[in-house]
C-alpha cells in the first residue's frame, strides 16, 4: 500500500508532464511567442485569467459563511492558473493552436509574478500573512511547462513527421496515466470533501468558474475560437500551484480535498458551456460552405 501511494503522485505528474510534451510536439517557437507579440490579446487574457476569477473568489468567500478550510481552497485554486491539462481540451473544442500554445507559456510565465503579487495583495487587504516566493512558482513553470514543452519543441524541428505521428499517441498515453493516477486519489480523498460541502460551497465554486467562463468568453476577441479557448483557460485551475502556496503557508492543513473538490465541481459547472461550444464550432463550417 506504500509504495502505491508513492506511485500514484509520481504517475499523476508523469502524466501532466507527458501532455505538455505532447503539445509540444505540435508547436513552434513562433506558436510560444504568440501573445507576446500581441500585447492587447495578452492584457485582455491576463485580465481574464489573473485578475476577474481571483477578485470574484475573494468576494464570495468574504460574504458566504462556508467552511474555513473550503473558502482557503476556492482562494488558493482562483490564484493559481492555466494546469497542462487545458490546452489539449482547447484544441479539441477548436481552439487555434498558436494561441493555444501561445496563451499558455505567457500565462505560465506571468504567473512567476503574478502570483506571489496577487497573494501579496491579499495579505495586505485581509487578515494572514499568505505569500509564496517568485522561485517557487518558477520551479514548477520550469519542471512542469518550459522543460517538456522545450523537449517536445525540439522533437518537432529535428523530426517533424516522428513528431505529428507521435504527439495524438502520446497524448492518448497521457490522458490515460492521468485517469490511472487521478482514480485512486480522488477515491482516497473522497470522504475527507464532504464535510467541505454545505453553505453554498458548489455555488460558489460554479460561480467563480461561471466567472472565468464569461470574462474568457467576452475578453477572448473576435475569433470565436479565441473567445473559447481563454474562456476554458480562465475557468480551469492549477491545484499544483494551489497546493505549493498551501504547503508553503499551511503545512498542517490537508488542503488536497479542498482543491479537488475545487477541481470536480469546477469540471462538472463548465460542462454545459463546453458542449454548447462544441455544437457551435460544428456548426460553423457548415455556414461557412453554405
Amino acid at each position: 500500500m506504500e509504495a502505491v501511494k508513492e506511485i500514484l503522485p509520481l504517475l499523476l505528474q508523469g502524466s501532466l508532464l507527458l501532455l505538455v510534451f505532447a503539445l509540444g510536439l505540435t508547436a513552434t517557437a513562433a506558436d510560444a511567442a504568440y501573445l507576446f507579440r500581441r500585447p492587447g490579446l495578452l492584457l485582455r487574457s491576463v485580465a481574464a485569467i489573473d485578475v476577474a476569477v481571483p477578485l470574484v473568489a475573494v468576494v464570495l468567500v468574504a460574504v458566504l459563511p462556508i467552511a474555513p478550510l473550503a473558502k482557503l481552497g476556492i482562494v488558493l485554486m482562483a490564484v493559481s492558473p492555466l494546469p497542462p491539462l487545458v490546452p489539449g481540451k482547447q484544441l479539441k473544442l477548436g481552439g487555434r493552436a498558436p494561441y493555444v500554445c501561445g496563451l499558455y507559456v505567457a500565462v505560465s510565465l506571468l504567473a512567476i509574478v503574478l502570483v506571489p503579487l496577487t497573494m501579496a495583495i491579499l495579505s495586505a487587504v485581509f487578515p494572514g500573512d499568505v505569500w509564496i516566493a517568485p522561485a517557487a512558482v518558477a520551479q514548477v513553470v520550469f519542471v512542469s511547462v518550459l522543460l517538456p514543452l522545450g523537449l517536445g519543441m525540439a522533437v518537432r524541428r529535428l523530426s517533424p513527421r516522428f513528431a505529428e505521428r507521435a504527439a495524438p499517441v502520446v497524448s492518448k498515453l497521457a490522458s490515460l496515466l492521468l485517469a490511472l493516477a487521478f482514480v485512486p486519489i480522488l477515491i482516497a480523498v473522497w470522504p475527507a470533501m464532504g464535510p467541505l460541502l454545505g453553505n453554498g460551497v458548489a455555488l460558489a465554486i460554479a460561480a467563480v468558474v461561471g466567472t472565468g467562463l464569461l470574462a474568457g468568453h467576452l475578453l477572448g476577441g473576435p475569433d470565436p475560437e479565441d473567445r473559447t479557448a481563454l474562456a476554458v483557460a480562465s475557468a480551469t485551475r492549477h491545484p499544483g500551484i494551489a497546493l505549493l502556496i498551501a504547503k508553503t503557508n499551511f503545512p498542517t492543513e490537508n488542503m488536497a480535498p479542498a482543491v479537488l473538490l475545487f477541481l470536480i465541481v469546477g469540471l462538472v459547472a463548465a460542462l454545459p458551456y463546453q458542449v454548447w461550444s462544441k455544437r457551435r464550432a460544428a456548426v460553423r463550417p457548415a455556414a461557412v460552405e453554405t
